[in-house]
């Protein structure tokens, strides 16, 4: 059963393009070590009518956006031996060693997930 790492965020929208970038070149460390999916998605309709929306969860503030992310692997074990891999990757660590992040690692979360229903 496919595994999923998925990711909720609050983003200045200043440093969208910044992040853009970052997540770019990090989305294809994350391919090419075998991940079988990359996404990072913009909110654009966040004022839900029912449930908690994300802005209120992730505690939005103004000039921010939230970004919703996830990669998917063939299975937990696939994750953690991808993960391993990003993680040790001399391009990963150029980028994170390159001086502050453009959001606030504090105010993300995030978590591994098997599949439930995939249809």
């Amino acid at each position: 059963m496919q595994y999923v790492d998925g990711f909720v965020l609050a983003v200045p929208k200043k440093n969208l393009a910044i992040y853009r970038r970052i997540a770019s070149k990090a989305g294809k460390v994350w391919r090419k070590y075998g991940a079988l999916q990359y996404v990072e998605a913009v909110g654009e309709d966040l004022d839900v009518k029912f449930g908690v929306s994300f802005k209120k969860m992730i505690k939005v503030k103004r000039g921010e956006t939230v970004l919703f992310s996830w990669i998917v692997y063939k299975s937990r074990k696939h994750r953690d031996q991808v993960n391993a891999k990003v993680m040790q990757d001399p391009e990963m660590k150029k980028m994170m060693g390159k001086g502050p992040m453009p959001f606030d690692l504090k105010r993300m979360t995030y978590g591994g997930f098997k599949f439930l229903v995939d249809a």
